[in-house]
């Protein structure tokens, strides 16, 4: 679950915000029962983790890769590892990572300047991170969080797609325009993938993401693990053309 679903889902329990946990339970390994009274103070999202802040320590939820939640109903047949029931209704997650952070204190945890989603986004340290990094490619690039907190496959895969950059391409053969709309776009494709998700119409606008056709000339798409993390990339060879700096 990428960065901004999470700023969707933080709206989506508002309600729950300032009410007391009146029961909570689930098949996660975390010790629960302390938490069972406390109020959820507020709640927050640092790239794809998600917060919920209680009275004296915060509840950390990692969706990971097939990570899943509903609200106010149970999926059929599954058993949550995580749900909070309050007086006006019930968050459950499904195949997520649950942590308890001691304290409330997340400024002394979380860099927000890193955060793509966050008022605090600094796009000249994200450059300075990405140039102390010149062999790196885009495709491992995009998917540092400290550096894009919350860009997972799919912003990868359309920022790079936007901007004509070859996913294998190095940071070092980046020209400095490409580097810019590098960091540009991974912002504004964040904010336009939270726009359109919460239209349920964020599938209709992937232009490279599990496409099969280039939609701009036509040519088959380039389907490959790439870079050393080794995920799913999408590409046009004639549209994003490899680029190696002659050194």
């Amino acid at each position: 679950m990428e960065g901004p679903s999470l700023v969707i889902l933080k709206e989506e329990l508002a309600p729950f915000v300032g009410k007391k946990i009146k029961n909570i339970g689930g098949n996660t390994s975390v010790e629960l029962t302390r938490l069972k009274g406390q109020k959820l103070q507020r709640l927050e999202s640092w790239g794809k983790h998600f917060l919920a802040v209680l009275d004296d320590c915060v509840i950390k939820i990692h969706y990971l890769m097939f990570g899943s939640y509903t609200v106010n109903r149970e999926k059929e047949g599954r058993v949550p590892r995580l749900f909070l029931e309050f007086s006006n209704g019930t968050w459950y997650n499904y195949t997520c990572s649950v942590k308890i952070l001691e304290g409330t204190d997340l400024d002394a945890i979380y860099n927000w300047s890193a955060d793509v989603m966050q008022e605090a986004w600094d796009p000249a340290k994200a450059k300075k991170k990405l140039k102390a990094m010149p062999d790196a490619m885009v495709c491992d690039a995009l998917l540092e969080q400290d550096i894009f907190s919350g860009v997972g496959n799919i912003i990868k895969n359309e920022v790079l797609f936007r901007i004509r950059v070859h996913p294998e391409t190095r940071i070092r053969d980046l020209p400095a325009k490409k580097l810019s709309e590098l960091v540009q776009q991974a912002r504004q494709y964040s904010f336009d993938f939270y726009r359109w998700k919460k239209d349920f119409v964020l599938r209709k606008h992937w232009l490279a993401h599990k496409k099969v056709n280039c939609v701009e000339c036509g040519e088959k798409l380039v389907k490959k693990h790439t870079g050393v993390k080794k995920r799913r990339s999408f590409f046009c060879e004639r549209c994003q053309p490899l680029v190696k700096s002659k050194g």
